[in-house]
């Protein structure tokens, strides 16, 4: 799978979670030595910031963004807007989340999760930063607060690790969002997820690990890491009809103009 020709990036991961304790030089060589030269690692919650951080900075090529996950927003203070913005200061910090909605696991905290996403969006307004949504069981909410939070002021946005309905593929398309696949894309079962990829145009399109989780084949069921975003745009560039290498210049090309600050 690894091409010293291609350049990917990978969009998602959660290189501060413990399964990569000790790792993370070998981790990051392995990932340059697939052609992932960069990554954003994603702090789900605030408090855990600083260390994320500090992982981003110690890092070339290591990029980061943080916020309260949904699932977590019952168990954590409510983040405020102040807070966020203030997070814009630090250069590698280069998106606000991930945020969004999960109904699936923690549907008894909708109200708040909904109150969260709203701040975090209005961070993502006030520093011109992407917004990262974690979507999953809440796809009409989520179409709607989008929607309406667009219409009163424009935001950039990501929807990651997208395996949700056409319809709110659509909805997030519609507004100028972009969609990440994830390894979920490259499995064998996933053709339904595969077609809402390839009806979506190719400029809107970034690949992602979500690592440790979701490992694309041939690694599905072990721990996921960067490195292995190369499986998952293997498959993108088969959806596309396109080369690998043409494959990975899109992505790359739409990360840029999505997150700009990582590539400064």
């Amino acid at each position: 799978m690894s091409d010293a020709a291609l350049r990917l990036t990978d969009s998602h991961c959660h290189l501060d979670f413990p399964d990569f304790d000790g790792e993370h030089d070998a981790l990051i060589a392995r990932a340059r030595a697939a052609g992932v030269h960069r990554m954003v690692t994603i702090c789900t919650r605030l408090r855990q910031e600083p260390a994320v951080r500090a992982l981003a900075e110690a890092h070339d090529g290591v990029f980061y963004a943080a916020g309260t996950h949904p699932m977590s927003v019952a168990e954590e203070p409510m983040v405020t807007v102040d807070q966020l913005v203030a997070l814009a200061a630090y250069p590698k910090f280069v998106g606000i989340g991930e945020t969004g909605l999960d109904y699936h696991y923690t549907a008894e905290s909708a109200a708040a999760q909904q109150e969260s996403l709203r701040i975090h969006i209005e961070a993502a307004r006030r520093t011109g930063l992407p917004l990262i949504i974690h979507a999953r069981d809440a796809d009409e909410d989520m179409a709607r607060i989008l929607t309406e939070e667009h219409r009163a002021g424009a935001f950039g946005c990501v929807m990651h690790c997208f395996s949700s309905t056409p319809a709110l593929a659509r909805a997030a398309l519609d507004l100028g969002f972009y969609l990440s696949m994830s390894g979920i894309a490259a499995f064998p079962r996933s053709q339904d997820l595969r077609d809402i990829f390839a009806a979506a145009p190719l400029d809107r399109i970034l690949v992602e690990t979500d690592s440790p989780y979701l490992a694309p084949p041939p690694h599905r069921g072990r721990r996921n890491e960067p490195a292995y975003v190369a499986h998952t745009a293997a498959v993108g560039a088969q959806v596309f009809d396109l080369t690998p290498a043409a494959f990975a210049a899109a992505t790359e090309a739409n990360f840029e103009r999505l997150f700009p600050k990582a590539t400064r």
